[in-house]
Formats: structure tokens, C-alpha cells, sequence
């Protein structure tokens, strides 16, 4: 089985020529190439997908921790969001978080602020994401200790 590293892009939405790099036969294509990646891209809006699928990513990603934040956080969407990308051979991988407080950093961004509830908050992200189909789950954590999501 060919083996890849598998890169997270970020913002990915804000650069619109993707698929000169991802789509394969094009000149600039890393595909192929020793340069070729398994690219997830950030699912941030409802048509996201469509444009990450004509980009040529290889899947999604949902990065945010807050539940409602965006369209592709919102854990009520999952399932759709994996219909989607199971119906078009791309890997849909939601984000899951134990909360969210960036108010120390943000303080115009309260609205976000998702209590952890000892807990019962992270194991709701983590029921969603395993209810909605996918084979994978990233978690939005590690060293994000102004974003309060931090294990």
C-alpha cells in the first residue's frame, strides 16, 4: 500500500488554484511525485465540500472545538458531511475538542466558549463523531492552552 504523509491544511479555502497542484497530469501536479501528500482540507462552510472535492483534496477536516461555531463544526452535520464524502471517495474526519474558552485571549469571542461539564462535553463531540460513520477523528487539543482546549 503506497504510504503518505497526511498534512492538515489550514485556511485552505483561502487559496483558490488547488487543484494546478492536486489533480493529477496537471504540470505543477505533485501527485506521483516523491512530493505527493494525503491532503485534508478545512470543511469550514456548507459548500466547502464541493470545492474541496473539485480542489482535489484526498478528505476534510472540521478543526473548531465549538460545537456550532461554523457549518462544519456543528456536529449535528456530521452525518451529512460523511454521506458526502463516502459517496466521493474522500476521508472525512470531524474535530473534537473537551471545550472551548479563548476568552482570556479573545474576549469579543465569549459566544464561543463551550464548558467541558466535567467532561460530558468532549464525550458529546466524541459520540457524534464515531455516530456519524467515519473512520477517523482528529482532536482539536494538544497545545492550544488559550483556546482552553488543552487534556
Amino acid at each position: 500500500a503506497l504510504q503518505l504523509p497526511v498534512l492538515y491544511v489550514y485556511d485552505s479555502y483561502r487559496i483558490t488554484d488547488w487543484e494546478r497542484m492536486l489533480t493529477p497530469d496537471r504540470p505543477l501536479s505533485i501527485r506521483g511525485t516523491p512530493h505527493d501528500a494525503f491532503l485534508l482540507a478545512l470543511w469550514l462552510q456548507q459548500h466547502s465540500g464541493e470545492e474541496l472535492l473539485q480542489a482535489g483534496f484526498d478528505g476534510a477536516y472540521t478543526y473548531f472545538a465549538a460545537d456550532g461555531f461554523t457549518f462544519g463544526s456543528t456536529v449535528a452535520n456530521w452525518p451529512r458531511m460523511a454521506s458526502f464524502c463516502r459517496r466521493n471517495n474522500l476521508l472525512f474526519t470531524p474535530s473534537v475538542g473537551p471545550g472551548y474558552d479563548d476568552s482570556k485571549i479573545r474576549p469579543w469571542n465569549r459566544g464561543n466558549t463551550r464548558p467541558r461539564d466535567n467532561g460530558a462535553y468532549y464525550n458529546r463531540m466524541w459520540q457524534a463523531a464515531v455516530g456519524c460513520g467515519t473512520t477517523s477523528v482528529s482532536i482539536t487539543s494538544y497545545n492550544e492552552w488559550g483556546e482552553g482546549t488543552q487534556i
